[in-house]
């Protein structure tokens, strides 16, 4: 089953030694329409730093779990390069991540996971990379907050379609499949999917998305879809 974005935004997250937070936010890729990271809210444990989890490190993404799986110590967490909320993801933080937990690195290979469609997961060894804390801020353009496209309007080929609701992914590849897309107020919170296949583009400083198709080509979602998808 897919796995609504909305629904996993403040579920706790637990490292094999206790709890380290909660979901505050994914980053994706909006190239390859792939969720790379969740982006973990430390509360009091590391306070004042959110750190950054790359799919390699979940048992499972599950909505419906009280609490989210990672398969690392909270030391091999506290010790991982961290990022403040305001700065961007710069390539040179994501080679030095993926180095710290020895983890294959996406861009490198040919598949959505660089060498495969699934993020795999390797035993990290971080002991034996020296991890640097300061890294220059160059961004990669393709990675994008989730929640912060949540709200975009939505603009098919013959007008304005809604707005951005939040995403369906699959839990295995963390591919995003779908956006949904809140048609209200016009047709009192109706909700429609858009497969990310037909999407054209994101205008970031206009806060839209424009599609490839016609509003009468989105899918409806019935009722009974739009309490499980988290309305």
């Amino acid at each position: 089953m897919l796995q609504n974005t909305e629904k996993l935004y403040g579920k706790k997250l637990a490292a094999l030694d206790g709890e380290i937070g909660h979901v505050k936010d994914f980053y994706f890729d909006d190239a390859a329409w792939a969720i790379r990271y969740v982006v973990v809210d430390t509360g009091h444990w590391l306070s004042g730093r959110l750190v950054l989890l790359a799919p390699h490190a979940f048992v499972e993404l599950d909505q419906d779990e009280q609490t989210l799986q990672v398969s690392l110590s909270k030391k091999q967490i506290q010790d991982s390069p961290s990022i403040a909320s305001h700065e961007p993801v710069s390539r040179q933080f994501e080679e030095q991540y993926y180095r710290s937990y020895g983890w294959p690195a996406y861009w490198q290979g040919g598949q959505m996971w660089g060498i495969s469609g699934n993020p795999l997961a390797f035993s990290p060894q971080p002991q034996d990379i020296e991890v640097r804390k300061s890294l220059e801020p160059i961004a990669d353009l393709h990675l994008q907050s989730a929640k912060g496209v949540t709200g975009y309007h939505v603009q098919a080929t013959d007008g304005k379609l809604g707005h951005v609701r939040g995403f369906h992914v699959d839990p295995v590849s963390w591919a995003i499949q779908e956006m949904v897309v809140e048609t209200a107020p016009l047709h009192l919170g109706k909700q429609v999917l858009i497969s990310t296949s037909e999407i054209e583009s994101i205008n970031f400083l206009g806060e839209s998305i424009l599609l490839k198709i016609m509003k009468a080509d989105a899918r409806s979602l019935r009722d009974s879809e739009i309490v499980q998808s988290g309305a």
